[in-house]
């Protein structure tokens, strides 16, 4: 009898031993799943990084060639019968900051690249909308959309503490615009964006996802109401 049980203790520890997982699988998958945590956590903090690197260098170009920006913006026709103004683009073009938008009440500072450029990109920057024009065209509207939320490109996610009479100043060309909020509403999430605004007046539109609201989108007026050399 004590052979017996003795084999039977011989085999459970066999069977235990082959259901028992290996611990150098058992620290593989901890490594594995370890790096793969830290790949999703790191991600939104290199992105970061890199946007910060990126407007870091593009500042430098920037406030280095103000002279030659005329360059490398778009060229500006003004209509002599006093309608909106023309728009020819330029031959060539970059992909450095050709201006910036600033909203001191945010502690907002973004630079926008040429609209044609591959980085004028919700996905990558702020981004100047199809068919908007540059600040210097007279009683045009100089759209600028961005995201909203988390993330490191979540750039307009503090527009929702703006409100009518805020400042907002754009740098374009060597000049300083300084715009006051007229209208803020909201918008169904349709593909499209309705803009009311005042077509006698010069304006800047900003354009992003309504705060803690999927189904809409936010659009602020904005009203020029001095233009001076930086």
């Amino acid at each position: 009898m004590a052979e017996l049980n003795s084999y039977k203790r011989m085999q459970n520890k066999q069977e235990y031993s082959k259901k028992r997982i290996s611990p150098s699988v058992v620290a593989i998958i901890g490594a594995i799943l370890t790096l793969t945590g830290g790949f999703f956590i790191s991600y939104n903090y290199i992105q970061s990084k890199k946007v910060i690197a990126y407007d870091y260098m593009a500042n430098l170009f920037y406030e280095g060639n103000k002279e030659n920006n005329e360059d490398i913006a778009d060229q500006i026709t003004e209509s002599t019968e006093g309608e909106q103004a023309a728009e020819t683009e330029s031959d060539t073009y970059t992909d450095d900051y050709i201006g910036y938008l600033i909203i001191p009440k945010i502690n907002l500072q973004k630079g926008f690249v040429d609209r044609r450029s591959t980085e004028n990109d919700v996905e990558k920057n702020i981004m100047i909308v199809e068919g908007s024009n540059y600040p210097d065209v007279e009683r045009g509207n100089f759209i600028i959309a961005g995201h909203s939320g988390t993330g490191w490109k979540a750039f307009f996610n503090d527009l929702y503490q703006l409100t009518t009479g805020d400042v907002a100043y754009v740098t374009y060309k060597g000049k300083r615009y300084t715009y006051t909020i007229t209208n803020i509403y909201t918008q169904q999430k349709t593909g499209k964006i309705a803009i009311y605004r005042n077509y006698d007046k010069t304006t800047l539109t900003l354009v992003t996802c309504t705060n803690n609201d999927d189904t809409t989108q936010t659009v602020y007026i904005a009203e020029l109401q001095s233009v001076e050399a930086e």
